[in-house]
């Protein structure tokens, strides 16, 4: 029986951290038996906000394969595959377009978010607008059904399968298949800091490298409840950012229920929690950084990785290019 195609990745702009773990790496650990699964190290994405610095781009390849390996993805179940060595998806990018408006493009709500956060203006990198056009020639080149996303990424899924449709339609043919977003329950990590979004560029993340005084630090600067000033007071459990990290994080789900309780009625200091959640932390990433150092003496080995997972990805991708060519009727030499 065939299995499903899952495609998902990361941009290479960075070493992962604690957020890519409890968003997705665990769930692609999940799925490395039961499903065929292609990793993608997105490099030609990650310039699209980065074509001043290649330089930061280019290193972050290995850092982010580093990472996949070190959690523990198999590279003999999971495919790991460099974006820009693939051809057709750049190929296929460039005819998606034209089923694609401008309007279109600037009414997606993931890019409208993004434009706004960089603070871009009209000032849009034209990769960066044509970025749903350039994932829908990713996930479709793998004829992944599969994409596990973050919430704020659904729509990204959703105009996919919009070019999917306009595709089809006009070949007369169901040459590529939909793809179903798959949203992890947990949702996205806010940054030690309070804020938002967790991300590697802000300074408010915790790398899956990170050091055991780094993973203390950064717990014990984490903000609580700023109204519980003492033990005894009840504490405010939503919105606090350590109790958001032991609902990611933490296994025992009835120990921490009760937690929970007693910090609402009062009588459970911040220390005591941070202690609970930290303990946690580095019990999660001391064998990760073991093995990511173990790894990292063998740079020939992650390339080699790489490198073979994109030589079976290129075959997938060229064959699903000569398809949809085909269906559409393009002239052939």
């Amino acid at each position: 029986m065939n299995k499903p195609v899952i495609l998902t990745g990361d941009r290479t702009t960075g070493p992962l951290h604690i957020g890519h773990y409890a968003g997705s790496l665990q769930n692609r650990l999940r799925c490395q038996d039961d499903h065929d699964q292609f990793l993608l190290l997105a490099d030609t994405q990650a310039l699209t906000d980065n074509a001043h610095d290649p330089a930061k781009v280019r290193r972050s390849v290995l850092e982010v394969a580093l990472d996949y390996l070190a959690v523990g993805i198999d590279p003999a179940r999971t495919t790991i595959c460099l974006q820009s060595h693939l051809p057709a998806l750049a190929e296929l990018s460039m005819l998606y377009l034209n089923f694609v408006t401008v309007s279109r493009l600037e009414r997606n709500p993931t890019i409208k978010d993004e434009i706004r956060a960089r603070g871009f203006g009209r000032d849009i990198p034209a990769g960066f607008l044509c970025y749903p056009a350039a994932q829908a020639a990713d996930i479709t080149a793998f004829k992944a059904t599969v994409v596990p996303v973050g919430e704020d990424q659904a729509p990204l899924i959703e105009q996919t399968n919009e070019i999917v449709r306009r595709i089809n339609a006009t070949a007369g043919v169901d040459i590529l298949p939909e793809a179903r977003a798959v949203i992890p329950k947990s949702g996205r990590l806010p940054g030690v800091d309070g804020k938002a979004k967790m991300s590697k560029s802000g300074g408010n993340a915790i790398a899956l490298s990170a050091s055991s005084d780094a993973i203390r630090a950064a717990v014990r600067a984490m903000f609580t409840d700023p109204k519980h000033l003492r033990v005894q007071d009840p504490g405010q459990v939503e919105g606090n950012v350590v109790f958001t990290y032991l609902d990611a994080f933490d296994p025992d789900e009835a120990g921490l229920a009760e937690l929970k309780a007693q910090y609402q009625r009062g009588g459970v200091g911040d220390g005591q929690i941070k202690a609970r959640l930290e303990e946690i932390l580095q019990g999660l990433i001391a064998p990760i950084r073991a093995r990511r150092a173990a790894l990292s003496k063998d740079p020939a080995y992650i390339v080699d990785v790489i490198r073979n997972g994109t030589e079976i990805a290129r075959a997938r991708t060229e064959s699903t290019k000569r398809e949809v060519v085909e269906a559409l009727g393009l002239f052939r030499l």
